[in-house]
């Protein structure tokens, strides 16, 4: 006899300050994922819009606010920039590894490199070590870390430039959160890098999207996600392409609101081309 299915229990959370809107709130929806069919739950609340985080998948369910919206790269027809394309080839000679979900001190080490330069002061600031295993290591679904290194020496693995903790979903790859060497001197733009990597492998792999998280019109750290073409958005009508008019009027809001963020923390924008300032592709995904 066949057990019933049970459908999942969900909860939200009491509202607290948005990370990513200054004076807001948000308060999140989540459930538990466990089980034998953890991976079958988490593909379907994927697909509307929720995110994992170690055993918990969760959306945001603000009452005044629909900011977040749920973004996913088009992997099978996706076409790279001049810009993208010079990246890819600036940085083939990386040796990419898909591992285990294992957390080791060097991934650490980096991570806390990243975040010291790119979120001083932010919600993963404080993480240790033991946080940092948690989140790579409790995870009840098809998980790995793929690992960005730069060519080692006589049979030596060489140094750990980024990582990416990810899912393989039913019909694509979630990047859950991904981290880089943001002071490194010829590698500027690791983060799109390991984006484009994840399309690439998507693709390889028969799976048609790559899913980003959510992209907050207005973030500055969140901008980077409207530069992939094509994209698509979730609504209330469920997934819809971006139009091209109105991706590219993002792209440019998303610019000036890098400018205006680099420009108030007094920090240059770097040798970026196409009219996108080059630190605004090394911005992390979140």
């Amino acid at each position: 006899m066949t057990a019933p299915v049970r459908f999942p229990r969900f909860f939200v959370t009491s509202p607290a300050p948005c990370p990513y809107l200054p004076g807001r709130t948000e308060r999140k929806v989540f459930t538990e994922l466990k089980g034998p069919n953890a991976d079958e739950l988490n593909d379907a609340l994927g697909r509307i819009g929720f995110r994992r985080s170690q055993t918990v998948a969760y959306r945001p369910s603000c009452l005044d606010c629909a900011a977040c919206v749920s973004v996913r790269i088009v992997g099978k027809e996706f076409e790279a920039s001049a810009t993208q394309k010079r990246l890819m080839k600036r940085n083939a000679d990386l040796e990419v590894t898909m591992c285990k979900p294992w957390s080791t001190g060097e991934q650490f080490e980096l991570l806390q490199t990243y975040l010291a330069s790119r979120h001083p002061g932010g919600g993963m600031a404080t993480m240790d070590e033991m946080d940092f295993a948690d989140m790579v290591e409790h995870t009840p679904v098809t998980s790995y870390v793929i690992e960005y290194r730069e060519p080692g020496v006589d049979g030596e693995p060489g140094r750990l430039v980024g990582a990416c903790l990810t899912d393989q979903q039913g019909d694509g790859l979630s990047m859950i959160y991904s981290f880089y060497d943001p002071h490194h001197s010829t590698r500027s733009g690791l983060g799109t890098f390991i984006i484009l990597d994840h399309v690439r492998r998507a693709a390889c792999a028969g799976l048609p999207y790559v899913y980003l998280g959510y992209w907050v019109e207005g973030s500055a750290r969140m901008q980077y996600k409207v530069r992939f073409r094509p994209l698509e958005k979730l609504g209330r009508e469920g997934w819809v392409r971006f139009d091209p008019d109105e991706q590219a009027n993002a792209i440019t809001r998303a610019v000036a609101t890098a400018r205006a963020d680099f420009a108030a923390l007094g920090v240059g924008e770097g040798d970026g081309k196409d009219g996108v300032p080059g630190r605004l592709y090394s911005l992390p995904l979140g």
